[in-house]
């Protein structure tokens, strides 16, 4: 067939085969076919001759004069096939002749091993369950295009072995952590993705419209009012693996839908936290991937323990100077310019400190890192350091230079708590969510909180460099 055909010409010639398929009794849309097993699990159950039944997509065909060889995949596996004319007679074996790449099939037969000691099976039978119509990518460069992997997942999936193993360790990564906090005694929740106040997070959301009651809502930006809601009523131990919505920008590590994993620990703090997600990192390093070092970003990443702690305004000195914190307004946006990071008119030194660690410090540090005491006015929700009001008790897990986990000795002074919201709100009172600090007013217990970024996360641990590569359908600008 000739390279120069159009994608239409391809799937007119495809829907001839169908037609000739059709008239010789092969119906191009089967029902469901049982099968022994999956393809992995008969390449590790292999017995020659045994009997089995098989099914998949055709994702690799060489047609001779009387034999045919093709390879089957149903997403777990390949396994060669061999056809032959002898065995299923002249008008079977010139029908299978009609098939397609890509064209998705039953069989039954033997397991043998080839001359070449390909473990093959041997059709004696074979039903055409779905006809592809358009062809599979070019077979040696399969799918190349960044824009239409993305656009076009299933056929990323089929064209790209390393992609659907990318997806595949997802949700083994995803099944370890409920697993892993399961035999710890957390209870699995789900709270509200639609919500009347975008609480739990500073970020801008997504608005939506709620005709029966005819209220404006938000498209939830963290679950974590709710989840701390459920500590007060006894719930000592609460996980959320949740949905979120920001409706912000397009980058390599943020898309607006996101996955991330938020934890609550009755009677616990900042500590707590530091312990679980140390033991759940490389739990799930060792039990999935079988190893603790990986190649992220160019950079070679160890996740054995201990990890490094640094107080936020130690980390600072280091990298700005010792006299850092007695340098006046001026001088640090000089020399926030110096390193060419913008400051927006009218920001405080506090500000203008974050500022430059945001965008200068942060980025630098690639081994695993908790950042402690951070200055309370970033972290509104959590409760301050024992020995400094001005401090909170909390973590930023930083790993290849990207925050993959904050974590909080959770504020649970309502008085305290309503105070803050006020400086946050700025005079919105619409913007305060009174049903939480009434149920903080009937008491919450000590408690740890955590957020873990699952699609950060996946990315560390697939090396993959942008989050798309680790989301099955991320947004996309609409094609123009």
């Amino acid at each position: 067939m000739s390279q120069e055909l159009s994608e239409n010409e391809y799937r007119n010639q495809r829907i001839q085969n169908m037609e000739q398929l059709e008239a010789a009794g092969y119906p191009a849309f089967g029902k469901a076919f049982e099968r022994t097993a999956r393809l992995d699990e008969l390449h590790a159950s292999f017995e020659e001759g045994r009997g089995v039944k098989a099914c998949g997509r055709i994702v690799a065909m060489r047609k001779m004069g009387k034999m045919a060889f093709a390879h089957l995949n149903d997403g777990s596996a390949k396994f060669q096939l061999m056809v032959k004319k002898d065995i299923l007679g002249d008008e079977i074996f010139a029908a299978f002749k009609l098939l397609d790449l890509g064209d998705i099939i039953g069989v039954e037969g033997e397991m043998i091993v080839t001359q070449t000691g390909e473990p093959t099976i041997r059709i004696a039978s074979w039903t055409l369950l779905s006809k592809a119509l358009l062809p599979l990518p070019e077979k040696w460069h399969g799918l190349q295009d960044v824009e239409t992997r993305y656009r076009q997942r299933s056929l990323d999936l089929i064209a790209n072995p390393d992609v659907m193993e990318v997806f595949k360790k997802r949700t083994a990564v995803m099944r370890a952590i409920r697993a892993y906090l399961d035999a710890r005694g957390y209870y699995e929740v789900e709270t509200p993705m639609l919500q009347q106040i975008a609480g739990g997070a500073a970020a801008k959301p997504f608005m939506a419209h709620y005709n029966a009651l005819d209220i404006d809502v938000f498209m939830r930006i963290a679950p974590e009012l709710y989840l701390k809601r459920l500590i007060v009523g006894g719930m000592d131990r609460v996980y959320e693996m949740n949905r979120n919505f920001r409706n912000e920008g397009l980058d390599r590590t943020h898309n607006p839908e996101f996955t991330a994993l938020e934890i609550y620990q009755a009677y616990g703090d900042m500590r707590t936290m530091q312990e679980l997600i140390q033991g759940m990192f490389t739990h799930l390093a060792e039990t999935i991937f079988g190893k603790m070092e990986f190649e992220w970003m160019g950079n070679t990443i160890d996740l054995r323990t201990p990890w490094r702690e640094v107080a936020y305004h130690d980390l600072i000195r280091e990298h700005l100077g010792a006299d850092w914190f007695e340098r006046s307004l001026e001088e640090a946006v000089a020399k926030a310019e110096e390193l060419e990071v913008f400051i927006e008119k009218g920001m405080d030194f506090k500000q203008v400190t974050h500022e430059i660690y945001d965008k200068t410090i942060e980025g630098s540090l690639i081994q695993p890192t908790f950042i402690t005491r951070l200055p309370k006015e970033l972290v509104p929700l959590a409760n301050h350091c024992p020995d400094d009001p001005d401090l909170v008790d909390v973590f930023e897990l930083i790993i290849g230079g990207k925050e993959i986990a904050p974590a909080y000795s959770e504020l649970n002074n309502p008085l305290e708590q309503r105070k803050r919201f006020e400086e946050q709100a700025k005079g919105d009172g619409g913007k305060i969510d009174e049903e939480f600090l009434v149920a903080l007013e009937y008491g919450m217990p000590p408690t740890g909180g955590m957020g873990i970024g699952i699609d950060r996360l996946l990315m560390l641990l697939t090396g993959s460099d942008a989050i798309r590569d680790v989301i099955l359908f991320p947004q996309l600008k609409p094609k123009s």
